[in-house]
C-alpha cells in the first residue's frame, strides 16, 4: 500500500503557482458602469433658447374643490379613487431625493414638494407612493402613466417639453464645478489634461463637452454618487453639474468645494403626462401656495444653506 501511494504521488502534476502580481495597487478600477468617453470631434450644439419654444410657460393654476369630482374619467378622479399620489423620484441625489442612512426613509427637497402636493390633494402629506426611477426612464414612466408625476430635479428643456408637460419652475440650479480643496482648478480652462466625471443622463454632460478643453478626459457614470467616490479615490479631478446637486455631494465630504462661474442656468419643473392638463394646473396651484405662504423658503433653508441665501422662489410664467 505504501509503495502504491508513493508511485501515485510521484506521477501527479504539481499545482501551478499563480502568476506574479506586478504594480503597487495605487490604480483603482472604475466603478461598475463607468465609461471613458471618446474625445468629441465636434461639440454638441448649443440647446435652443427656452423662450423660443415656450417650455417655461406652464398652464395657469387651478384647484378643484373636490379633486376628481368633475368626471370619473379625469386624472384627478383616478388619483382620488386610488387614494394616493404616485410620484417618480430618485434615491441617490443628496438634498433633493435620497435615503436617510439612519431611517432608510426618502428625504429631500423633491420629497417635501411631493408631500405638499399630496397635502393639497388629500389633506394628508403622507399619501404618496414613491417609485424609484432612473433619469433615463423617467419620461417613459410618465408617457406610460406608470406614475402621476416625476419630481426628479429635472431640467426643463425644449426637447423634453415635446415629450411631457411641465409645471412652472420650482427651483433654479446653476452649473458649476466641484473639486477637492487645493486642487488648483477654478475654471473650465484648468480642466486641460484632467479627468472629469459626469452623470451620463444629464444636460450637464453636453455642456461640459462644449466648454471643457479638448484634452479633458470625461468619464460618464450611472449615478452622481459614483462621481463622489471617484473624486475621493483620486480617479477624477473634478465633476460638474448644477450647484444644487454639487451641494449634495459636498455635504457628504467637507474636503470638496464648488468653484468657478455659472456655466448654465437649469430650471427644474415637475413632469406630468402631456394629456393631464388638470394635474398640471393642480401642481401649479400647490406651487403658488408654497411660494406665498413661506413653505418654499422653509424647504430651501432646510436643504440648501450651503448655497447661501436667496431672495425667494422662482417666479412663475404662465401661458
Amino acid at each position: 500500500m505504501a509503495l502504491g501511494c508513493c508511485v501515485i504521488a510521484a506521477c501527479s502534476s504539481p499545482t501551478p503557482l499563480p502568476p506574479i502580481v506586478t504594480g503597487d495597487y495605487q490604480e483603482l478600477p472604475l466603478s461598475e458602469g463607468a465609461e471613458v468617453l471618446a474625445p468629441v470631434t465636434s461639440p454638441p450644439p448649443q440647446p435652443p433658447d427656452l423662450s423660443s419654444c415656450g417650455a417655461l410657460a406652464s398652464l395657469p393654476p387651478e384647484r378643484a374643490i373636490a379633486p376628481g369630482a368633475e368626471s370619473p374619467d379625469s386624472v384627478l378622479a383616478r388619483i382620488a379613487a386610488r387614494g394616493r399620489l404616485i410620484v417618480g423620484a430618485d434615491q441617490n441625489t443628496n438634498l433633493f431625493s435620497f435615503r436617510d442612512p439612519a431611517t432608510g426613509a426618502l428625504e429631500g427637497f423633491d420629497i417635501d414638494l411631493a408631500r405638499e402636493i399630496a397635502r393639497d390633494f388629500f389633506g394628508d402629506p403622507s399619501r404618496v407612493e414613491f417609485r424609484l426611477l432612473t433619469s433615463a426612464g423617467r419620461f417613459e414612466a410618465l408617457e406610460d402613466n406608470d406614475v402621476d408625476l416625476v419630481i426628479h430635479a429635472t431640467t426643463i428643456t425644449c426637447e423634453r417639453a415635446e415629450r411631457v408637460a411641465f409645471s412652472t419652475v420650482y427651483f433654479i440650479g446653476h452649473q458649476r464645478i466641484l473639486v477637492p480643496k487645493g486642487s488648483g482648478i477654478s475654471a473650465t480652462a484648468d480642466l486641460a489634461d484632467k479627468r472629469l466625471c459626469s452623470y451620463r443622463d444629464t444636460t450637464s454632460l453636453a455642456t461640459m463637452q462644449r466648454v471643457a478643453p479638448p484634452t479633458t478626459t470625461i468619464v460618464a457614470v450611472p449615478d452622481w454618487d459614483d462621481c463622489l467616490v471617484m473624486l475621493q479615490q483620486g480617479l477624477a479631478d473634478a465633476t460638474s453639474t448644477d450647484d444644487s446637486v454639487l451641494a449634495g455631494l459636498q455635504a457628504q465630504d467637507s474636503n470638496l468645494e464648488i468653484v468657478g462661474p455659472n456655466l448654465s442656468i437649469e430650471p427644474y419643473g415637475v413632469g406630468v403626462n402631456k394629456e393631464n392638463d388638470d394635474l398640471v394646473r393642480f401642481v401649479n396651484a400647490t406651487l403658488e401656495r408654497i411660494r406665498a405662504d413661506g413653505t418654499w423658503m422653509k424647504m430651501y433653508n432646510t436643504w440648501f444653506q450651503l448655497l447661501g441665501p436667496v431672495t425667494g422662489p422662482p417666479e412663475p410664467t404662465y401661458r
